[in-house]
């Protein structure tokens, strides 16, 4: 056998399930992390609503959007922390603190001119979201809520505000193909020049 079939996170893609080290960060940020750990030893497939703004921030963002996100972070950035799927949307876990930042910056980049970058739901104190289960569910069975890159330390690095940031206008920038030329005038008249002698 490889060592990369030993080693269940070598890809961090499409992991199925969280390491205890994982379940134990994700834990702690709730008021009771002893009881989430014990439902989750008696239920491990059992999603569970935790509180933002203490152990991370989350970034909701529209599935495909958050795939290419996902995507740059990986391929020209520093990495992702964990990301989760859940109704549609990509969980983009983030430092605590981002989603009171993330709009602002959203709003001066490029003073407004960021209309490709869907609208980011930004979770931060006081909020609370929907964590997938710790295990994702046999194949057959279809799960509305599965981890992307699953926790698997009890201090997994997050990305902050400006990193996302990034990562939005580029994958923005590369879903909208920009041209420094107008656009043609439809009604304008087209002469072929090459053939004047």
């Amino acid at each position: 056998m490889s060592s990369t079939r030993n080693e269940p996170f070598a890809d961090r893609f499409d992991v199925c399930g969280v390491t205890a080290d994982g379940a134990s960060w994700l834990a702690s940020a709730g008021t009771y992390p002893r009881s989430t750990l014990a439902l989750w030893r008696e239920r491990p497939g059992a999603p569970v609503i935790l509180p933002c703004g203490s152990a991370f921030d989350v970034v909701g963002v529209p599935a495909v959007f958050g795939r290419r996100m996902v995507d740059r972070l990986w391929e020209e950035g520093p990495g992702s922390g964990p990301v989760a799927t859940f109704r549609g949307r990509m969980l983009l876990f983030a430092a605590p603190g981002t989603a009171q930042r993330l709009p602002s910056l959203l709003r001066w980049e490029e003073f407004g001119r960021t209309a490709a970058i869907p609208p980011l739901l930004c979770h931060g104190t006081g909020d609370a979201v929907t964590v997938p289960p710790l295990l994702s569910p046999a194949p057959p069975a279809s799960c509305d809520a599965r981890w992307v890159v699953a926790p698997d330390t009890r201090h997994p690095w997050l990305p902050g505000p400006e990193i996302l940031l990034w990562a939005a206008v580029r994958a923005a920038r590369a879903a909208v193909r920009i041209s420094i030329f107008p656009p043609a005038d439809q009604d304008a008249k087209v002469y072929d020049v090459s053939r004047r002698r």
